[in-house]
């Protein structure tokens, strides 16, 4: 028996301690993870905070046939949806005329940043699987079962997005080098 397995066992008996060791090594990923998933950082720790509570409460209900990361981030992924505020459309306006030039600079920043880019172009579910592929390197499996989708879903969606992604991008880079080229 593994350190997790003995760690979940513990935890099931209602041992806090087991539970807060058995949480600790996710804490980081998976507020990085409710960062993109909410609108503010104090939202994504109130996410991470209710997904914790949750996990204890619901411990009992983990089947370990999955991952317990896997049980987790599908626990974050419904308390960021019941959280979200639908305002993907306002990140490009990151910056208005009243910031300073450090406002500013954050804002162009933040635009360039793939992730961000992913977010506009992407729909939440399938910018959740390359999340959970790419900045959490997940299995497939893992993110199907995370999500709720077969595997085939997944695989196909991933692939689609990747796509998506590449387009964007590249027209992007495209119109970059054609203004350049018409100074």
């Amino acid at each position: 028996m593994n350190s997790e397995t003995a760690l979940i066992a513990a935890a099931k008996c209602g041992s806090v301690a087991a539970f807060t060791e058995l949480v600790a090594s996710h804490r980081v990923r998976l507020l990085r993870f409710l960062v993109t998933r909410t609108s503010s950082y104090a939202d994504a720790e109130d996410a991470l905070q209710d997904t914790l509570i949750n996990a204890f409460r619901y411990l009992r209900s983990y089947d370990a046939k999955w991952r317990f990361s896997t049980w987790l981030y599908r626990i974050a992924i419904n308390n960021a949806a019941s959280m979200r505020v639908q305002d993907t459309e306002q990140i490009g306006e990151l910056c208005d005329e009243e910031s300073g030039p450090l406002e500013q600079c954050i804002a162009v920043s933040e635009r360039e940043n793939l992730w961000i880019s992913a977010k506009r172009v992407l729909n939440d579910e399938v910018y959740t699987a390359m999340w959970l592929r790419y900045a959490e390197d997940m299995s497939v499996t893992d993110i199907a079962a995370a999500l709720g989708r077969s595997v085939s879903w997944t695989k196909v969606n991933l692939l689609r997005a990747r796509q998506q992604l590449d387009a964007a991008m590249g027209g992007s880079k495209k119109k970059a080098q054609a203004s350049e080229a018409y100074g």
